[in-house]
């Protein structure tokens, strides 16, 4: 699908700089704006930056929606986009495209 809407949340973990954990409030409050519209998930994103654009074990754990593409942006060493499907702990790179104007 195209992604044409994306919903910042805020970082509540206790460690930000070296973990991410959405803020609650935010992710229920995408969700209830997201059903309002009639929009569906299609994926989540959030950067890792001083690590490479691939899951790290906590980013398995945290897959909670299987249904989604989960985007990773990484600083290191250049700017890099990654997507991936997490499934069950398994690890899926997906193909992405960024359509520029859609």
């Amino acid at each position: 699908g195209l992604i044409e809407v994306v919903y910042p949340l805020r970082n509540a973990a206790a460690r930000p700089t070296v973990e991410y954990f959405a803020d609650v409030r935010d992710v229920l409050e995408a969700f209830r704006t997201m059903r309002a519209r009639g929009e569906e998930l299609l994926g989540i994103y959030h950067s890792h930056p001083a690590s490479a654009a691939y899951p790290s074990a906590t980013d398995v754990e945290r897959a909670y929606y299987p249904e989604a593409v989960y985007f990773i942006i990484s600083l290191q060493p250049t700017l890099d986009l990654r997507a991936y499907r997490i499934i069950s702990g398994k690890v899926e790179a997906v193909t992405i495209e960024v359509v520029e104007g859609a």
